[in-house]
C-alpha cells in the first residue's frame, strides 16, 4: 500500500508511453512520469519513490527528494500566494506545497517569508498540505530519547523560559535560555542534546552535552567586554538576571558559571562594584 506524502517502495506493474505504473495497493496504479525513469526499472522491479498529488490532483510518484514528508515539521519558504486558497511553499518538488488560509492562523504571509510548518495529509481532500498550527500535529506517543542523545533541533519561537524547538522533525522541546548564550531565531537549526524527557512527554534540551561550549562562549564575551571597557565591568554574581540578559544576552546561571571559570583560571578578580581583570604578573588572586 502506498502512503501519500511519504517515501514508499513500490513494484513496477506496467510500462507506458508516459512512464511506469506502480502498484499503489488500494490507491490503484500510480504513474511515475518518464522523466524519472532509470534504465534498471522494469516490470517486477521495486523502486523507492515519493507519492503525492500532481497539479491535476492525481497521485504520482517521483524519485525527487522533498525537504520534508507527511508527519514531519519543516522550515519552508513562501514562493507564491493564491488569494483564493492560501500560500504555496517550496518543499523541493515540482509542485509547491499548499498552506491553506485556514491553517495560517493570524499570520499574513508574503512571498519570501519563511515559516515552520507541520506537513500532513488532509483527511477531507487526501492532499498533502501544511499548517502553522503545530500543536495540532504533534505525536501522541511519549518519545524514547535518553539523556545526552544527539538530536536535530529546529527553533520555531520563544517563551518566558526558553526557545521552542522541533526535535528530529517530529517532537516538540524546549531549550532553556540558560542552556545557550546565543540569541536564536525561528528557522535556526543545529545539533542539540536531550537533557530530560518528562513523564508527560515534554522534552528539555541542551545546546551541548556538558555545558562547556556555552560557558566557554560567555567567558570569551566577558573577557572581550573587559578589554573594550578598560579592564572593569559593573557586573558580578549579584547582578540581576535582566541586567545580565541585556548586557550579555545570556542567563544569570550561565553568567555565574562563566565568572567561576574565569576566576579559577585567574583571569578576573571580584570587586565591590563588579569585576576587573586580574594582574598579569600574579599566579593567584584573592577576592
Amino acid at each position: 500500500m502506498a502512503d501519500i506524502g511519504r517515501y514508499n517502495t513500490l513494484q513496477v506493474v506496467e510500462l507506458s508511453d508516459h512512464g511506469l505504473y506502480l502498484d499503489g495497493g488500494p490507491h490503484g496504479k500510480i504513474l511515475m512520469p518518464k522523466k524519472y525513469l532509470l534504465p534498471e526499472m522494469a516490470i517486477g522491479s521495486e523502486v523507492k519513490v515519493f507519492v503525492y498529488n500532481d497539479s491535476e490532483d492525481r497521485l504520482v510518484a517521483t524519485t525527487e527528494i522533498p525537504y520534508t514528508q507527511a508527519g514531519e515539521f519543516a522550515y519552508l519558504e513562501v514562493v507564491s500566494i493564491n488569494p483564493n486558497v492560501g500560500a504555496f511553499l517550496d518543499w523541493g518538488l515540482g509542485k509547491d506545497l499548499l498552506l491553506p488560509y485556514r491553517e495560517q492562523g493570524d499570520i499574513q504571509f508574503q512571498v519570501g517569508d519563511r515559516t515552520v510548518v507541520a506537513v500532513y495529509v488532509d483527511s477531507y481532500t487526501n492532499r498533502v498540505v501544511a499548517s502553522t498550527r503545530l500543536h495540532n500535529h504533534l505525536p501522541t506517543e511519549k518519545p524514547t530519547y535518553v539523556a545526552n542523545e544527539p538530536v536535530q533541533v529546529l527553533i520555531y519561537g520563544d517563551s518566558p523560559l526558553g526557545f521552542k524547538a522541533i526535535i528530529n522533525k517530529r517532537y516538540r522541546g524546549l531549550l532553556y535560555y540558560e542552556e545557550t548564550s546565543d540569541r536564536l531565531e525561528p528557522g535556526d537549526q543545529f545539533t542539540g542534546y536531550i537533557k530530560k524527557v518528562h513523564n508527560n512527554g515534554k522534552i528539555d534540551l541542551r545546546r551541548d552535552p556538558s555545558g562547556y561550549t556555552r560557558v566557554a562562549a560567555v567567558s570569551k564575551l566577558i573577557l572581550e567586554k573587559l578589554e573594550t571597557d578598560g579592564g572593569t565591568l559593573p557586573f558580578n554574581d549579584k547582578s540581576s538576571s535582566l541586567e545580565i540578559r541585556e548586557a550579555f544576552n545570556t542567563s544569570k546561571k550561565a553568567f555565574k558559571q562563566a565568572l567561576g571559570k574565569l576566576y579559577k583560571e585567574h583571569h578576573i578578580i571580584f570587586t565591590d562594584k563588579g569585576i576587573k581583570e586580574a594582574p598579569k604578573d600574579k599566579e593567584s588572586v584573592s577576592k
